[in-house]
């Protein structure tokens, strides 16, 4: 192994911390409403948006005012990360992609919620900093606490915005799709 091979497998080992640490950043920022320091988590052309089209915004200035109106709607939240996979993109050692597995625990519109999320994330170094280039919410869930227990056995798992809608996942995926037609 050369100098220069080691140096890589570094940078890498040091590139890796800093964007679990931006994910971590995240929910904690977005638990303590500190809404400009979420603000610098993305990329400048960033974009934060949901799978379901509720979400959808470009540019930090956009981003910060979707969540204000998250916010006007959610009391206190607890944002938890579980698995985390990033890779590296091979020809651009400043650009990422990354799925992490994520709860949370909302109160919203007067009412305690859970939501089970898969976030699909592009992580881009600008400015010396890795940030969100591009942040996905997929939700396997978002119920009333009290619909939980009944909610998982039923496709319509979302019911956050007082309707029943499909989950994002997993049916419907290719892989859920290939599996279930054998």
């Amino acid at each position: 192994m050369t100098d220069a091979d080691l140096a890589l497998r570094l940078q890498r080992l040091e590139d890796r911390e800093e964007i679990r640490m931006l994910v971590a950043l995240y929910g904690q920022t977005v638990d303590d409403r500190e809404i400009e320091a979420l603000g610098e988590l993305f990329a400048t052309d960033g974009v934060m948006r949901s799978q379901d089209g509720v979400m959808n915004a470009r540019g930090r200035a956009a981003i910060i005012e979707q969540f204000h109106g998250r916010f006007a709607v959610l009391g206190p939240s607890l944002h938890y990360t579980h698995d985390h996979v990033v890779t590296f993109d091979a020809t651009d050692p400043d650009l990422a992609r990354g799925m992490l597995t994520s709860h949370a625990e909302v109160w919203r519109n007067g009412a305690a919620l859970l939501a089970a999320i898969r976030y699909h994330d592009t992580y881009r170094r600008e400015g010396g900093r890795w940030r969100f280039a591009d942040r996905l919410l997929k939700f396997f869930y978002y119920v009333p606490v009290a619909e939980y227990d009944g909610a998982l056995g039923d496709r319509n798992r979302m019911r956050a915005y007082g309707d029943r809608r499909p989950a994002d996942w997993p049916e419907g995926t290719p892989a859920w799709e290939r599996y279930y037609q054998r």
